[in-house]
């Protein structure tokens, strides 16, 4: 028969144990994470009328006072599926269409690099 003190023992070490398993991150739960920061980080430069200013003339789920010059940002998966393209259109709209009004972020260097890729990351996400 066993004690009470060795009971409390032996819980005390299966709590310290399932407590410490959840301490170890799932696999893949550090990409979601980083990938989700990327994805937050690029919001806030599209949403940034300083920076990326995407609402002066897309209308974006979440984003206010949208502008409509440009098109609603929806189904971007869907209009580009080849992100590289998105990039693309982004880094410079006059490329595949002469006539665009919008900036050339990149060309242009209104944005770096980096930036261009979060905000890519992020309009992928609508």
């Amino acid at each position: 028969m066993r004690t009470l003190p060795s009971i409390l023992t032996t819980a005390g070490s299966v709590l310290a144990l399932a407590g410490s398993l959840t301490l170890v991150p799932a696999p893949g739960l550090a990409a979601d994470a980083k990938a989700e920061s990327v994805v937050d980080k690029g919001k806030a430069i599209a949403f940034d009328r300083k920076k990326g200013n995407c609402l002066a003339c897309h209308q974006i789920e979440g984003g206010s006072l949208p502008g409509n010059i440009g098109p609603p940002l929806v189904a971007m998966k869907a209009r580009f599926p080849d992100k590289a393209k998105l990039r693309a259109q982004i880094w410079d709209a006059t490329k595949a269409n002469e006539n665009s009004i919008m900036p050339p972020f990149g060309r242009q260097q209104i944005l770096s690099e980096s930036d261009i890729d979060k905000i890519v990351e992020f309009v992928y996400t609508l």
